[in-house]
């Protein structure tokens, strides 16, 4: 691996966390956002996700076809919160505080909390069973294990991440090329693509998965872009970001459901296991099961890191400053990772039916979050934050914005006769023949009502107010 400045001016453990990242510590290239989010995205996790799309009824041809779509509008949707940490210099969720108030955001971020919980877990089962089969132990203790990974990878921070993304990103491409290779060896590819059942529901559940997996990364894909100079283009962090995150989701969710059309019926409850049974056995399942670990290791770390970020967040607008100790900050993390951990060991056992439920049904309260902080970022304060103001619960942003805070909810609500998951279905699923729309609606809606009421009601920003550094006094 090349030096260059990422290496030369990044520390290794990471001194900053939620607090505005000045000019002169930011560094990185481009290339390092497109490994980090491949890597993250090329596991088994959502392999997984996209073998949902079979094992739930679809066939092989228009599962593509839909993963692919919601691959590129949730891609899109992500890369464009991506954008905003070089310009902010900022993690995602304390941006929050513009649209909804410095203490009002807590509410989107206590939700995307619960959100880094379920992933963290659910990532969590799936290594345990990978490294349950690598050393020869049971599952709990694989789940241990990948726990203590985790803690350790999470306390180091920012540039370590970037480091395990890049490895991820090389180990992910070799192991799905041999995957690859050995699907098309075992099984009639061709074959599967010839069956065609074109449903409504199927295929707009397929978009739905992939949707949902890619905009689920938007409350903390700025974390991870935070400490680009502020001069890199906004087009092209949205281009590395949003390719890296599609081209590794969309290989990834092909593999899965290849292979869960593959299976007839013998995927679901033995997911790790039958991935690795496609490449062979000993000496090679042995490497298969070491990289579905460590490609965990990426996402799951950024969940945990992304976790930290949010309740450091939440505490610090109600404490009017943002500066968290390392202490603090080990503290933080181990409970975290502690409480994904035993939710990992209640539900190990019921993994696949609980984590289809669980990714849909997050839709619901990240889409309209998404919509108002893009809405807001982009067309309302122009790419224009008091980065001062987001600390000062008497500052321009106050303590509670109303209005943002009442579209975000009526976001939700209004997404709620048309979801349908087995958590809770809406009455207006069944005529639409079962088809789930609702993620749609909470796009479209807050949008629209976000914009009406904050183009009349416009605070007034200062020119490059978004590069205003955070005073020592708030930090």
């Amino acid at each position: 691996m090349t030096q260059d400045s990422d290496a030369v001016r990044g520390p290794l453990i990471e001194r900053r966390s939620i607090d505005f990242i000045p000019e002169e510590e930011r560094h990185g290239k481009l290339y390092s956002q497109f490994t980090l989010w491949m890597g993250a995205n090329l596991q088994i996790t959502a392999i997984i996700t996209g073998a949902l799309a079979v094992v739930l009824g679809g066939d092989v041809f228009w599962s593509l076809i839909g993963l692919l779509v919601g691959q590129l509008f949730g891609g899109a949707v992500m890369a464009l919160h991506a954008a905003q940490g070089p310009k902010l210099g900022l993690p995602q969720m304390i941006s929050s505080r513009v649209q909804f108030g410095v203490y009002g955001a807590a509410i989107p971020i206590a939700l995307v909390c619960l959100m880094y919980l379920g992933f963290t877990a659910t990532g969590t089962v799936l290594s345990g069973q990978a490294l349950g089969q690598l050393f020869g132990v049971s599952d709990t203790a694989g789940i241990l294990i990948f726990a203590a990974v985790i803690v350790a990878a999470t306390l180091f921070g920012y540039r370590m991440i970037h480091i395990i993304g890049r490895i991820a990103t090389v180990l992910g491409i070799i192991a799905f090329f041999y995957l690859f290779s050995r699907v098309i060896t075992v099984g009639d590819v061709g074959k599967l693509l010839q069956i065609r059942h074109f449903t409504w529901s199927s295929f707009l559940l397929a978009v739905s998965l992939s949707a949902s997996w890619q905009i689920a990364y938007g409350p903390y894909v700025a974390d991870y872009s935070r400490y680009l100079p502020s001069r890199t283009s906004s087009l092209k962090t949205f281009l590395a970001v949003g390719l890296g995150s599609v081209l590794g989701a969309q290989i990834a969710m092909v593999l899965g459901v290849l292979a869960a059309a593959m299976a007839a019926g013998q995927f679901a409850g033995r997911e790790v296991a039958y991935i690795v049974g496609l490449g062979g056995t000993g000496t090679m399942a042995a490497l298969l099961y070491f990289i579905i670990a460590f490609g965990k290791v990426t996402i799951s770390t950024l969940n945990s890191y992304g976790s930290f970020m949010c309740i450091a967040t939440i505490a610090s607008g109600f404490r009017g400053h943002v500066e968290i100790s390392r202490r603090q900050r080990a503290l933080l993390v181990l409970v975290i990772v502690a409480a994904a951990t035993c939710v990992a060991l209640i539900g190990q056992h019921s993994f696949l039916n609980a984590f289809k439920s669980f990714i849909l049904f997050l839709l619901a309260f990240f889409v309209p979050w998404s919509a108002v902080n893009l809405v807001d970022y982009y067309f309302v304060s122009r790419e224009q934050y008091d980065v001062q103001a987001l600390s000062d619960p008497n500052g321009r942003y106050g303590r509670w914005n109303w209005p943002g805070i009442l579209i975000y909810l009526f976001g939700v609500l209004v997404q709620m006769p048309f979801i349908s998951t087995k958590l809770y279905t809406g009455p207006m699923v069944e005529r639409l023949g079962g088809v789930d729309i609702s993620w749609i609606i909470g796009l479209v809606v807050p949008s629209i009502l976000y914009y009406l009421f904050a183009r009349r009601n416009t605070r007034p920003q200062a020119r490059g107010a978004s590069r205003t550094p955070v005073s020592a006094g708030t930090r």
